[in-house]
């Protein structure tokens, strides 16, 4: 078929052909929006073949495939949203997203916080709270940030620099393997770590007096004769 009848053809004859082929799309000189939005019902990335498309058409193409929106110019927060909603790695392609947009694509891909320059804190803490692992992008998280990501995975510790004691006895508290990461534990924390497995002791360098005393008193430990026994806790 030559292009200029290919022109001629009414709408529902074109949106045919269009199922059948989607790049005959390219040949048509002014498509109407129903034939765009046909299009992109189908396949939400050919809005890169539409000029200046309709905000109708940009949300069903963005409710069709979210990375749609990477072909889009200046999308509305309606179409933002829609995109993060269908994929939440659609933040990628969003520049200066609204909180409800970053909430929106964290709740649908919390792993989207990474696409995050400076996400509120509202937006940090609910990516922490569904991975505690994740604060490790976020750029100096505030103590209350930190708190929510050790206490969903007390091992995220690893990620957070300077970790206040508060911090740090929410993390062995969650897991008390979490020992492994802290640089001088508190008195507080070396307490609360051995009540929870005297096992850990190894782990604490220059184990203080309190937890010395707490040792001695355990008569499994004191039996143990191992190097972390009862002759060497006295000589600590």
């Amino acid at each position: 078929m030559l292009i200029s009848e290919l022109n001629k053809l009414s709408e529902e004859e074109l949106i045919d052909l269009i199922d059948d082929d989607a790049k005959i799309f390219l040949y048509l000189k002014n498509p109407s929006e129903k034939v765009q939005l046909e299009l992109v019902k189908n396949e939400g990335y050919y809005i890169k073949w539409i000029k200046n498309p309709s905000e109708k058409v940009q949300l069903a193409a963005a409710k069709n495939d979210g990375f749609a929106i990477e072909y889009i110019k200046n999308p509305s927060e309606k179409v933002q949203l829609a995109a993060v909603e269908k994929s939440g790695y659609a933040l990628k392609y969003i520049k200066n997203p609204s909180e409800k947009v970053q909430l929106t694509a964290i709740k649908q891909n919390v792993f989207s916080i990474q696409f995050l320059k400076n996400p509120s804190e509202k937006v940090q803490i609910e990516a922490v709270k569904q991975n505690g692992i994740l604060i490790k992008y976020i750029k100096n998280p505030s103590e209350k940030v930190q708190l929510k990501a050790v206490k969903q995975n007390g091992g995220a510790i690893i990620h957070i620099k300077n970790p206040s004691e508060k911090v740090q006895i929410e993390a062995v508290k969650q897991d008390d393997v979490a020992i492994l990461y802290i640089k001088n534990p508190s008195e507080k924390v070396q307490i609360e770590v051995v009540n929870q497995n005297i096992d850990l002791l190894k782990h604490i360098h220059n184990p203080c007096k309190k937890v010395k005393e707490i040792l001695l008193q355990k008569d499994n430990f004191i039996l143990d004769p191992n190097p972390n026994s009862y002759e060497y806790i006295k000589n600590l």
